[in-house]
């Protein structure tokens, strides 16, 4: 328990570095010195902001500790022809701080620290790398690197520097670079179309807005705005024709930002969303923020007078653009309400590291948003068949508290199992959830009430059959917290592999790299299935649920196959740095995720997940791939064609 609070408050300690912190408490440069004997010096001189400071080389203690800093470290690449000299130097001012919580003595280094290694060389190119975390007495960055090169043996050249990334690793090794084998030459496959996870990220925007209604900030809204374009207008031609525009209007400006938001985040930029650990901790924090604000201790509001000021344009203006400004005005007046979902909608569909996913989810929740305002235009009589607004509105909106209390641990989760903190494993994730869906339904029998509630003298019968939904649900979560498969939520739940106590069983014998398991699979003369996937996918949680769970086709993988899953999105780092050639440029490769996703762009030409192939022992596919597709027994068939087209 006492390692799982270190790490929880560690965790939250980096995010606020991350958010408040000085944008560089470190400064380095690096240089070669010569002291006429043939041999040349590296010196890279730290100079660390005033109230920061980095850890020490020498933390033995750490090795049995768990949430605790990372120590700092110097990684030098040395080519042919250079050697290193003695062991590495450190000056500077180090003294021992005792952290009464981790119970541990912490060497720290401020002010102004110097790493030297003396090397003998004929001359070469030595890269580095220096891995360090800063931090000040009450939080921390993100562990950093700073990269540089320098020409050593012939006349030195400056410093290429770099802005501080994600990484952590003790050591000072010298690193080569590794080779490919045939196992990683590139063959020529048929992908399948991603088109399905178009529909779906179209489907939860178009959900969304549907569900935007029914809050208080636009429900009431709707006969309003209809009303006013029936009564302005003596033709109902006319009425109709408006109120078309002004849906078309809210579709419009809900675009835009789609397209704005598409234009700033490229695919590169969405995948560190999905999976890195500050962006994740935020989403996790904007979630639980939303749910706080639907619970009313707060509301989140736009400045009035940007309201005011677009509904004076709408006054003031004529035709179109006078319905266009009145549609911008029912956004930001209705942006307390929508506001959250439209978070949640957009975290989810950066969560697909997918480059439409904001533009197709936008589009999906302005049309479900602005669909009844065309619809009731052309069937006005249909207002009179309306709900009134009443109490019934805010029990909406604590309903979507609960919901993204509950989506908010799946953003945890993912962070947690790309770093592995091991903070909220799957046991812990299904007990909070059983929590929040009893809660939910002890609200809705009217036991439970937030600040805005008023009494309720009787529970309606909507409100019953909802609460026996929800406590049903947490029913069924139960027997996860012993192993069960629960393949309703095997999207959002971490997997089964994180689970301490498991009765079920069920988890599968295999490779996590690719090398390993090709050379096992040769030796035992079977196929493999390689399985391309990555702790944020939602899609590769399902296929495990639905597919890889089935005992069928468990059994057949088990007793035919060789199994390698490579995590893409792995923040492990690597042992020795990879240097691959990429689009005419030289990569370097730091984490385990980036070595197997460049296998799969490499190898596959393809970089999405989930994605399956039947190789033989020579790296061939026997078959063409697979990606999402819950269809338990046309993956069976496609083992099996697999396992045939081995033997042959």
């Amino acid at each position: 328990m006492k390692k799982v609070l270190v790490s929880l408050l560690f965790c939250l300690s980096l995010g606020l570095a991350t958010a408040f912190g000085a944008s560089k408490p470190v400064e380095w440069t690096a240089e070669t010195v010569k002291d006429g004997s043939g041999e040349v010096t590296i010196r890279v001189t730290g100079t660390i902001a005033d109230g920061w400071h980095i850890y020490g080389f020498n933390m033995p203690e750490l090795e049995s500790a768990s949430g605790v800093p990372d120590p700092t470290s110097l990684i030098l690449e040395l080519p042919d022809g250079v050697e290193s000299v003695g062991p590495l130097i450190t000056r500077g001012t180090e003294t021992m701080h005792f952290d009464e919580f981790m119970s541990l003595n912490l060497p720290w280094l401020t002010g102004t620290v110097t790493f030297e290694q003396k090397l003998a060389t004929t001359g070469g190119v030595v890269n580095g790398t220096v891995r360090y975390m800063a931090c000040t007495e009450t939080s921390c960055t993100p562990p950093a690197r700073y990269d540089f090169s320098l020409q050593v043996g012939n006349a030195a050249a400056p410093a290429e520097q770099s802005e501080p990334t994600v990484a952590a690793t003790p050591a000072v090794t010298q690193v080569v670079a590794s080779e490919s084998n045939r196992w990683w030459a590139p063959v020529e496959v048929t992908s399948e179309s991603a088109a399905q996870s178009y529909w779906a990220i179209l489907l939860f925007g178009f959900l969304g807005g549907l569900v935007a209604l029914m809050t208080p900030c636009v429900w009431p809204m709707i006969p309003m705005t209809v009303s006013f374009f029936l009564k302005k207008n003596k033709s109902r031609r006319r009425s109709i024709i408006d109120a078309s525009i002004y849906s078309a209007s809210i579709i419009a400006i809900f675009l835009i930002l789609g397209i704005v938001l598409t234009l700033i985040f490229g695919p590169g930029k969405l995948n560190e969303i999905a999976t890195g650990a500050v962006f994740n901790l935020i989403f996790f924090a904007l979630l639980v923020f939303f749910a706080i604000s639907f619970f009313g201790a707060f509301e989140i509001k736009l400045p009035g007078k940007w309201s005011n000021a677009i509904d004076n344009k709408a006054e003031t203006t004529t035709g179109i653009l006078s319905i266009f400004f009145m549609a911008f005005t029912l956004v930001l007046v209705s942006f307390s309400c929508t506001g959250p979902i439209i978070g949640t909608l957009l975290v989810e569909a950066f969560s697909q590291s997918n480059l439409l996913g904001p533009l197709l989810g936008m589009g999906g929740f302005a049309l479900g948003l602005a669909l009844p305002f065309g619809l009731f235009a052309f069937f006005p009589s249909m207002l009179k068949e309306l709900p009134r607004s009443g109490s019934w509105l805010n029990t909406v909106k604590v309903i979507l508290g609960f919901v993204e209390l509950i989506l908010s641990l799946k953003f945890l989760s993912v962070a947690d199992l790309a770093y592995g903190w091991h903070i909220l494993d799957r046991e812990v994730f299904i007990s909070i959830w059983i929590v929040l869906f009893i809660l939910l339904g002890v609200y809705l029998l009217g036991k439970l009430r937030f600040s805005h509630d008023g009494p309720q003298e009787h529970t309606s019968v909507s409100r019953f059959f909802l609460a026996v939904a929800s406590f049903s649900f947490a029913v069924y979560l139960v027997p996860g917290l012993w192993g069960a498969p629960l393949k309703a939520v095997s999207a959002f739940a971490p997997p089964l592999y994180t689970q301490d106590f498991n009765l079920y069983g069920g988890t599968f014998e295999e490779f996590d790299n690719y090398d390993e398991g090709m050379a096992y699979a040769e030796a035992h003369n079977r196929p493999v299935l390689l399985d391309f996937s990555g702790y944020a996918c939602v899609n590769c949680r399902k296929m495990e649920g639905a597919v890889f769970d089935t005992p069928a086709v468990r059994t057949l993988i088990e007793q035919d196959y060789v199994m390698i899953k490579l995590m893409v999105d792995d923040k492990t780092a690597l042992a020795e740095p990879m240097y691959v050639e990429e689009e005419g440029k030289q990569i370097k490769l730091t984490t385990v995720g980036e070595k197997w996703a460049y296998l799969q762009r490499h190898k596959f030409g393809i970089n999405s997940q989930p994605y399956y192939i039947i190789l033989d022992n020579d790296g061939m596919p026997l078959s063409s791939p697979r990606v999402y597709d819950e269809n338990a027994g046309a993956f069976m068939e496609w083992l099996e064609a697999g396992v045939t087209a081995y033997k042959k």
